[in-house]
């Protein structure tokens, strides 16, 4: 067996050379779901996985746009359609300095699985750009959208391919770049998620990946009869999933200690309560300013690099992928954590994935615990379709009902004596819905 996944590693890496991001997803993948196949016939001699790895379109164009001094400026943008057995494309778009084609296959293949996860007609795919907003004026922002769904709108539609927000890409990104859709093709239609209430969003979504995030690490806990109340919680970042996170938990009881940004964390010993919270909203948000603020304001711990040497219950990993290694992951365990929750896509490197679940505790790998935010997206798609506007606690009651019913896949496929392997009962339960509709239309 070790011999079939090795053999297909490398096959996947001489085709895809330099993609260090991407081949780390395939590989986490394909140690669970090669050996299941030779263990089920009815996936066998089919190449599945083979064609599951290799996207069905990627799409690379220039982003030319004109900053405020007038001057030319020229960027990469891309869109990678992997699969649509199970449904239109389904994903993000990222605006970041980091962005490249590894890096959004990576995305692209995990989303795969996650949109198979929330058992809605979804397929998977990701884009973005190696544009980074920061430091940027609304019109370049608005300039660059512009330029960006110009050509990105070629590719795109409700029946198609349906882009939502990630990293970098907001309310007012979507905004600007809806506009230009509308513009360009005349049509007032649901081809991207993350609108605003007002002219077609839903009311949840910006909410939905945080809280789905802790929805799930709920449900873990339940399971073993445990509950979030009470518990002390790390969290990495200070963007939109880890607000929502916060919000989540301090509204179930725990205490969140720490935030984070690219600078730097705070540990506030006392915790963030929801008029804390809603600083550190007001400071990443609008003012766009730096988590050493919350600091200085409210007088606790700041300290440069990641959260994780901090004391927790529960850890929530929100910022980006590979932040928590092997060092760190031990360091969680050592001081007690009982519970690893990922909000952002691949947050754990595989070395710290292996000390989590030696030590046997409860490890959510993003493509279940994070999927909230693209359940709600399809939840937001089915509005647009009818027309119609859900409450938030219509929203809330299905984005948790979606949550619970991910975990129960999971420990289906992923249950081991006492021990249940989230990682694993996730990728084959994400795979048997989507291999079962890849082989029922054939071999396309």
């Amino acid at each position: 067996m070790k011999g079939k996944i090795k053999n297909f590693i490398e096959f996947v890496s001489k085709n895809n050379p330099n993609e260090p991001e991407f081949l780390q997803a395939v590989d986490e993948v394909a140690e669970v779901i090669i050996p299941f196949i030779e263990n089920n016939p009815k996936y066998q001699n089919k190449k599945l996985l083979e064609r599951i790895v290799e996207p069905e379109r990627v799409i690379m164009f220039r982003v030319p746009w004109i900053d405020d001094k007038g001057e030319v400026q020229v960027n990469k943008g891309y869109r990678v359609e992997f699969n649509s057995a199970l449904g239109p494309y389904k994903g993000g778009l990222r605006f970041h300095p980091t962005v490249n084609l590894s890096v959004l296959k990576f995305l692209g293949f995990e989303q795969i699985f996650k949109n198979s996860l929330t058992t809605l007609p979804l397929g998977g795919g990701k884009g973005g750009s190696d544009f980074d907003p920061k430091s940027k004026s609304d019109n370049e922002i608005m300039r660059f959208c512009q330029s960006f769904m110009t050509e990105l709108c070629k590719h795109i539609g409700a029946d198609t391919d349906i882009p939502a927000g990630d990293i970098g890409v907001g309310g007012r990104e979507i905004g600007y770049m809806f506009g230009q859709y509308k513009r360009i093709r005349n049509e007032f239609t649901g081809v991207l998620t993350g609108k605003g209430v007002n002219w077609g969003g839903s009311l949840i979504r910006p909410e939905a990946t945080g809280y789905g995030n802790v929805y799930f690490a709920q449900n873990m806990l339940n399971y073993v009869g445990d509950d979030i109340k009470g518990k002390t919680i790390s969290i990495s970042g200070s963007g939109n999933v880890a607000q929502y996170a916060c919000e989540k938990s301090i509204e179930l009881g725990a205490k969140v200690v720490t935030m984070s940004d690219s600078s730097g964390f705070i540990y506030d010993s006392e915790g963030i309560d929801t008029e804390k919270l809603q600083f550190i909203m007001h400071l990443k948000n609008e003012k766009r300013g730096r988590i050493k603020e919350y600091a200085d304001k409210y007088d606790c711990e700041f300290h440069e690099g990641r959260p994780w040497v901090i004391q927790c219950d529960i850890a929530f990993p929100c910022a980006t992928q590979n932040e928590i290694n092997e060092e760190e992951a031990k360091i969680l365990i050592d001081n007690g954590c009982i519970c690893v929750s990922e909000g952002a896509n691949m947050p754990s490197t595989p070395q710290a994935i292996e000390i989590f679940q030696k030590s046997k505790i409860l490890f959510a790998p993003g493509k279940a615990s994070n999927a909230g935010g693209v359940a709600t997206s399809g939840l937001e798609m089915s509005q647009n379709s009818l027309r119609l506007s859900w409450t938030r606690e219509e929203v809330d009651v299905k984005l948790k009902e979606i949550m619970k019913n991910i975990h129960t896949a999971c420990v289906k496929y992923g249950k081991q004596d006492s021990f249940i392997d989230y990682v694993k009962g996730a990728n084959i339960a994400g795979f048997v819905k989507l291999a079962d509709a890849m082989i029922d239309q054939g071999v396309v």
